[in-house]
């Protein structure tokens, strides 16, 4: 996958922080100095029924997987192992972005964010976070607006 190209196609104002390779948000976070709440945590899960969805949170805060079942209207929702993560979003865990995925997938997006003009996210690779508009998320995944953590 090639997320400036995606970006770049669709007219969306972005940015790359390089930084030192990492897979989880806190890392993250220290590695570039940006606050954790403002870094995503961007989960690929999937339901009872099959159906990928993409969970983006603040990186300091837990998904809720039982307020996601009733939002997806499902039984269960679970995370996918990271092993599995990279063949349905195209990106490595650690770098997977919020948007421009090799899957489509329903996604939902916590509320929270929304207080933020923009958020870090991964950047395609373990060694890049990108800064994205949150209207740009939702719009480009037609996101579903929620809260989502615990």
């Amino acid at each position: 996958m090639n997320l400036k190209q995606f970006l770049d196609d669709h007219n969306v104002w972005h940015q790359f922080v390089t930084k030192s390779e990492t897979i989880h948000t806190a890392d993250a976070a220290h590695a570039t100095g940006i606050e954790l709440h403002k870094v995503t945590k961007n989960l690929v899960s999937i339901t009872d029924t099959g159906e990928y969805a993409l969970l983006i949170v603040p990186g300091d805060s837990k998904v809720n997987l039982k307020e996601v079942a009733k939002m997806l209207d499902v039984k269960k929702v679970r995370l996918v192992p990271f092993s599995d993560a990279e063949k349905i979003s195209g990106y490595p865990p650690g770098g997977t972005p919020s948007v421009g995925h090799k899957t489509r997938m329903r996604t939902l997006i916590e509320k929270k964010l929304l207080n933020f003009e923009t958020v870090y996210c991964g950047g395609g690779s373990r060694d890049k976070l990108l800064e994205i508009r949150v209207q740009d998320i939702v719009k480009l995944n037609d996101a579903i607006i929620a809260e989502l953590v615990k």
